[in-house]
């Protein structure tokens, strides 16, 4: 008997080594490159793998048409853009020394000085955009003269609700009782209107079937908010409904982005700066956030007790918002975590952010409080900030330059001097220029005020007052502090409480002259 070889590992027997089918035998991926601005993307699929025949045209240009046609990932688009910027602000600073005196010295220091000049303009952009610098806007406002007012831009049929501006300040956005929703140019007031969409559409978009006996969606729009990249506009109104339109073609989008509705009129909507998510409140009393891009919802924030009526978000992901429940509350998205602040005897009807640690807001007994994060009550109260003067019966008050603290509470007609209607003197609208010490206010009385907030005595001082007829219901500050735009009509926006007959309805800018 011959004796048996030893068992190799495997349980298999040792022998002739058996010819494999060509067909199962596959080679070795090889990764190929790309070559895009300095990036090397590696594939380890190829054209032969898929049984893919090439074709007789040179490889060098075929791998330039894959180049051009490989999609452009999001690290590449921000490295192009930070490349773009980078160039642009060179510029800047290439301008700046051609306007300075020719100074001596070789190429290498003034190489040196220019990048030293870039370095600090860059620093300097990323501390106001942090809300770590507040720019000195207040004190370079000249003295107002008799010739100027505001001037009449875009006009509405109904009372304009909401306005926004575009990030680089060049397109402007405005919102009206009607369901009227229109884009501008600032310096021409050239405007395009946007289409809504049929019912049908609008069904296929997302959208729920109205309530109650109504068998039409309401158009009513409340709000507006454009996204940081111009790209996206959102509105909200009574329908219960967030709508996304496309700025570029100015078509609607989507409605709610999800299923997971508000259960209320939309009252407030705003971007985080610099993204693309969104922020939305409601007489619901919630919060939610959404994801314009991804079209996406994502959670709902809870703690308000009664309708939310005004929304805002800084840079960081915290939100900010006020409510008919007398509080204003500050959320911190990613810590899950809010602070509450007390309003002392009255209720709040707008706010907006400083910086990250300080807030302004307006109250409907004619107030201005300014907050902080450091305490939960208002670290200043500027009171009767939109009296009404009662000689002023068409509620056309003239500019008188400068102008004190009001002399009367809201609700006193033993003067008579005064007509002491609270719908008109309500706070109905604040705004703060980006990273500034600049702020504005608009009611019922006739005027925008202009304030400066001061940063190391934390109080709000009185600049100017700006003749406007209406009620103003909206504003927005150019990023620049150039210009102011102001949103105004017969009636205020969330009701009818007031009616003045003489005002107009449309939108106003009025442009500031800065030392």
């Amino acid at each position: 008997m011959k004796k048996k070889g030893p068992v190799p590992k495997g349980g298999g027997r040792k022998g002739k080594r058996l010819s494999r089918d060509p067909f199962f035998i596959t080679e070795q991926k090889k990764p190929r490159k790309l070559q895009n601005d300095g990036d090397v993307i590696e594939s380890g699929d190829s054209d032969e793998d898929y049984g893919l025949v090439r074709s007789d045209r040179d490889e060098g240009e075929i791998g330039v048409e894959e180049a051009e046609l490989a999609e452009e990932t999001a690290g590449e688009k921000r490295q192009r853009v930070a490349r773009a910027y980078l160039d642009k602000v060179r510029e800047i600073a290439a301008r700046e020394e051609e306007d300075d005196e020719e100074k001596e010295g070789g190429e290498g220091e003034m190489q040196g000085e220019r990048d030293a000049l870039v370095a600090r303009i860059l620093q300097e952009e990323q501390l106001e955009e942090t809300g770590r610098v507040r720019r000195a806007i207040a004190s370079r406002v000249q003295k107002l003269e008799s010739a100027d007012e505001f001037r009449v831009l875009v006009k509405h049929r109904q009372p304009v609700t909401a306005v926004a501006l575009s990030e680089d300040d060049s397109k402007g956005f405005s919102a009206s009782k009607d369901g009227t929703i229109l884009q501008w140019d600032v310096v021409s007031g050239i405007h395009e209107s946007y289409r809504w969409p049929s019912h049908d559409v609008l069904r296929s978009h997302g959208a729920k079937d109205p309530q109650g006996p109504a068998t039409r969606h309401c158009k009513r729009v409340l709000t507006l908010a454009v996204s940081s990249d111009g790209r996206y506009l959102a509105s909200g109104g009574v329908d219960r409904h967030i709508h996304l339109w496309d700025t570029r073609t100015r078509e609607h989008i989507r409605v709610n982005l999800a299923f997971q509705g508000h259960g209320g009129p939309v009252s407030c909507l705003s971007f985080r700066q610099g993204t693309s998510e969104l922020f939305s409140g409601s007489f619901d009393r919630t919060v939610k956030i959404w994801n314009a891009e991804d079209r996406a919802y994502i959670t709902t924030l809870f703690g308000h007790q009664n309708e939310i009526l005004t929304i805002d978000c800084h840079r960081k992901e915290r939100v900010l918002t006020v409510g008919r429940d007398r509080t204003m509350q500050l959320f911190k998205v990613p810590e899950e975590s809010r602070l509450v602040f007390r309003a002392p005897a009255f209720s709040l009807e707008c706010c907006c952010f400083v910086s990250n640690d300080e807030f302004l807001s307006g109250s409907d007994d004619g107030s201005i409080e300014l907050w902080s994060t450091l305490r939960k009550k208002p670290v200043d109260i500027v009171k009767n900030a939109h009296a009404l003067l009662g000689a002023n019966k068409n509620l056309e008050p003239k500019n008188s330059g400068k102008i004190p603290n009001g002399h009367i509470e809201n609700g006193d007609c033993g003067s008579e001097s005064y007509r002491c209607l609270s719908a008109y003197s309500w706070v109905n609208s604040v705004t703060v220029c980006r990273s500034s010490d600049l702020a504005a206010s608009g009611a019922g009385n006739g005027s925008v005020r202009l304030w400066a907030i001061e940063s190391e005595t934390k109080d709000i001082r009185p600049l100017f007052d700006l003749p406007l007829v209406g009620f103003v219901n909206s504003l927005a500050f150019a990023k620049s502090g150039q210009f102011l735009v102001a949103g105004v009509g017969k009636e205020p926006r969330l009701g009818r409480w007031g009616h003045n007959e003489s005002a107009q309805n449309g939108v106003a800018v009025y442009s500031l002259k800065l030392s």
